[in-house]
């Protein structure tokens, strides 16, 4: 048995540890944790499922549009609906170009080949994309997604000189992190291609356990891209974050990282 010297020793580890649980719980938004649903690539499914779902749960996503993809030009006011409704219109390059030099890509052409560009090149494009969607949406902060989460040309971040132009950049690399771990420049996240709603219903309470951020990356939601996650495992997960979100802060990538980076800048980190 505990002697009361060693009681009295371990209240106060107790109570810290107590307190750190209840700061952690608070930090976002007075929510148990951050859920962030981001969708990749701009295609015809995002405005066809996607956006009426998540309307109709009154939730809020980052949609991550390729400047040349054909369904911003021929469903632009659309996407224009979307921003005013309140989802965000994220940056996923002009032309989505990917390392074609990494194994398995065979897929990169030589015109979209990330490592035949140079770094400029793909920074104009980034700025570019920029102008483009706040044509669209009239905004001056959003979000950017690396294609196929590369980061890298020649050795060098490209991120590094595009910073100032967002809040955040989002990767690809799975994980849940505390508000005080999260990297800006390269948000983790998990991609979904498959897997049932269980699994990613499981994410969601894992991250309420750990007072985390969890951010999910879909491309296709009921068809419409080789990377899917079925409509009914997708609504599922809807379903199961509205009937907890009294412990959860839905809200697109954006306003996460706003909140994050003010966190962290009031900490010191």
């Amino acid at each position: 048995m505990m002697n009361i010297k060693s009681y009295l020793l371990f209240i106060p580890l107790l109570l810290a540890g107590t307190n750190s649980r209840l700061q952690n719980a608070q930090v976002w938004n007075n929510k148990q944790c951050a859920v962030v649903l981001t969708y990749d690539d701009a295609i015809d499914v995002d405005l066809d499922n996607v956006v009426p779902a998540l309307d109709s749960m009154k939730f809020k996503g980052t949609f991550y549009i390729i400047g040349s993809s054909p369904v911003v030009s021929k469903r632009l006011n659309e996407w224009r609906g979307a921003a005013k409704e309140g989802h965000e219109l994220g940056n996923h390059s002009m032309f989505h170009p990917c390392d074609g030099s990494l194994p398995g890509r065979s897929f990169v052409g030589p015109d979209n080949d990330l490592s035949k560009y140079t770094v400029s090149r793909a920074v104009s494009e980034i700025r570019e994309t920029n102008t483009l969607l706040k044509a669209i949406d009239g905004k001056d902060t959003r979000t950017f997604a690396y294609p196929c989460g590369d980061r890298q040309i020649s050795n060098v971040f490209f991120y590094d000189q595009l910073r100032k132009d967002f809040a955040c950049a989002r990767g690809v690399s799975p994980g849940l992190q505390t508000i005080d771990k999260v990297d800006l420049d390269n948000v983790d996240c998990y991609a979904i291609n498959g897997q049932s709603a269980e699994y990613m219903i499981d994410l969601v309470k894992k991250a309420m356990e750990t007072h985390t951020l969890l951010v999910f990356l879909f491309h296709g939601v009921g068809g419409g891209h080789n990377l899917n996650v079925g409509l009914k495992e997708h609504s599922q997960l809807l379903h199961f974050i509205k009937q907890n979100e009294k412990d959860i802060w839905v809200a697109p990538m954006v306003d996460v990282a706003e909140h994050i980076s003010k966190y962290q800048a009031a900490k010191g980190k």
